[in-house]
């Protein structure tokens, strides 16, 4: 087994570069997905954004590439199909050369009661939420090997907890990734790599506040939600920079002895 490397003598900056790394993002068009991506590109990283609309995940891409001057591609992708999940793989070993960190951020979070939910309903959401996390992990180890990396898993508070109504599958699946992170942690140390997963509490994004919109239930729960966390505790929303800054600090060698864990990212809402 080959020992991971001790960094103690390394510089701050050299610690938190990710110069000369390659990163895949899942559901990287918008929403925590694109605000990983800007801070993978802005600490150095060559960034692959997979998506389902290929559209919008291109305009992300030439955004940030703009913004940071930054190698930034965009790659159509499906989590809930394997096989688009291997071909981003191969694509960025084939042009990057590598793949050295894989975000596994592609989620859906339809509110279904229990009495209402169908067996096709329950299967998507594990399509996508776990399968797909599975898959990328998978993936992202295949092409890791002999080299190392990191893979983060974003969960959700959903995989501590239940949450509220209608969110059955949804809960499920976030504890499935949740479970998955600490199996994968002690599977894949000896390759040297590294597994973390990173829970958000409520964050202002494009699918969140778009779900709130379309479904009354979601408003209605918002409604209540949302004052309490700006008027308590760290007195504001979190926004999906705040997500980023884990993630990268994650996947940086400030990170280097940490596997296995999830990193609760929630102003103290489960303290």
């Amino acid at each position: 087994m080959t020992s991971i490397a001790d960094f103690s003598s390394t510089p701050l900056a050299e610690l938190l570069s990710l110069k000369g790394r390659v990163a895949i993002v899942t559901g990287g068009a918008q929403g925590l997905g694109k605000g990983i991506a800007r801070r993978l590109a802005e600490a150095g990283a060559t960034v692959l954004l997979g998506d389902r609309n290929l559209e919008l995940a291109c305009q992300t891409a030439a955004a940030i590439a703009a913004e940071y001057d930054a190698m930034v591609e965009a790659i159509a992708m499906d989590v809930s199909d394997s096989a688009a999940i291997a071909a981003a793989a191969s694509h960025a070993k084939d042009a990057f050369g590598s793949v050295d960190i894989w975000v596994n951020n592609a989620g859906v979070f339809p509110h279904i009661p229990l009495q209402h939910m169908t067996d096709a309903d329950w299967d998507n959401v594990f399509s996508v939420n776990a399968r797909g996390t599975f898959a990328g992990c998978r993936e992202a180890a295949k092409a890791m090997q002999g080299r190392g990396g990191v893979i983060v898993n974003v969960a959700s508070l959903a995989g501590l907890r239940g949450i509220s109504p209608g969110l059955s599958a949804y809960v499920s699946s976030k504890h499935a990734v949740v479970g998955l992170t600490k199996q994968l942690a002690l599977e894949l140390a000896p390759e040297r790599i590294r597994v973390i997963a990173v829970a958000p509490s409520f964050m202002v994004t494009e699918g969140n506040l778009a779900l709130i919109k379309q479904d009354p239930r979601m408003a209605e729960l918002a409604a209540e939600a949302i004052p309490s966390m700006i008027t308590s505790k760290l007195g504001r929303v979190g926004q999906p920079d705040d997500i980023a800054r884990t993630v990268l600090f994650a996947v940086s060698d400030m990170a280097s002895f940490i596997t296995g864990e999830t990193i609760v990212v929630d102003a103290a809402e489960t303290a």
